[in-house]
């Protein structure tokens, strides 16, 4: 009989795995806009998969031999998950970022639950729950309303700018990427899976790395530098991304897709702690918006077959 504190990590793991990921990501996407004018973009993103995968592979090179032959099974799976949600989503989130306001970028990142599930009807014939629906509205309203300041009128006032289309396509990569992470094998290991994706991210961000350099842009190294690529290789890059595997796992691509809702609400509080920024009362409102959403949304276990339909992978598993 396992004891009764093993137990309650055992039902909370899956939560952590849904809630942490945001945590990381929303310090990622302030460390990105704070070192824009230090950090080259691509130097920031393969500097950040370095060192990701320098953490992983002491840990995971047991699990890549195991899984080497089935690796090549579903090769270009895990090709399309690396370059779009690994290689693709971090170098274009922080060229964006150099142009874009914190918030058209909040925004635009509050659309990835949408794209998940747009992208999962029109591709893959996914069905929505009526609670999932809810969630969905919910949390979206509560973004708008974090975004707006509460002050829905001011929507008109939004300007679009370049890097607002460079993180529309990061944000589309990143639905694909979830979409496409759930039809891998769960049978395959975790951290052996994650070292190979950002291999192949590697290799694909290398000679953008290189062009960037040849077109004469430098990195300024400094502390404050050096740490935030450290943090954003270690934290938003190993944790993150392992713990959003397991969540899109447990829950499935769309349930997990709306934990997404949560990276601007952490960027509120992380703003009011490091950055001494006041905190409102449509601060509070947003927040439980998104709260509500998230609670409306997994309420009850997905119907068989309601978020993955005909594509022939299998169910997400009920929380447990």
């Amino acid at each position: 009989m396992s004891r009764p504190d093993s137990s309650l990590a055992t039902r909370l793991l899956p939560w952590a795995a849904l809630l942490l990921p945001s945590l990381f990501w929303a310090g990622n996407f302030i460390a990105g806009r704070a070192m824009r004018d230090a950090v080259t973009p691509m130097t920031l993103a393969l500097g950040r998969w370095l060192i990701a995968l320098a953490c992983l592979l002491p840990f995971a090179w047991r699990g890549m031999r195991r899984d080497a032959r089935r690796y090549l099974a579903h090769r270009w799976l895990i090709l399309g998950t690396a370059v779009t949600g690994v290689a693709a989503f971090s170098s274009l989130v922080y060229v964006g970022l150099h142009t874009t306001t914190a918030s058209n970028g909040l925004l635009l990142n509050s659309l990835i639950p949408l794209l998940i599930v747009l992208a999962g009807a029109v591709f893959y014939r996914q069905r929505l729950t009526l609670g999932q629906g809810m969630g969905l509205a919910l949390s979206f309203a509560g973004v708008l309303t974090l975004v707006l300041q509460g002050q829905w009128t001011q929507w008109r006032q939004v300007s679009l700018v370049p890097g607002d289309g460079i993180l529309l396509v990061a944000m589309v990569c990143f639905a694909f990427y979830t979409l496409w992470l759930r039809q891998l094998p769960p049978e395959l290991d975790r951290l052996g899976l994650t070292a190979t994706q950002i291999a192949v991210a590697i290799l694909v961000l290398l000679p953008f790395w290189l062009a960037e350099r040849a077109g004469g842009t430098r990195t300024e190294w400094t502390l404050a530098s050096g740490a935030a690529l450290a943090y954003v290789g270690i934290f938003p890059s190993v944790g993150a991304y392992l713990l959003y595997t397991r969540a899109v796992q447990h829950f499935g691509p769309a349930r997990a897709g709306l934990s997404i809702h949560l990276i601007p609400v952490f960027g509120v509080v992380l703003s009011a702690l490091l950055l001494h920024e006041r905190l409102h009362a449509w601060h509070a409102a947003g927040i439980a918006a998104i709260a509500a959403g998230l609670v409306c949304s997994n309420l009850a276990p997905a119907r068989p077959g309601a978020l993955i339909g005909k594509t022939g992978a299998p169910a997400p598993d009920k929380p447990r």
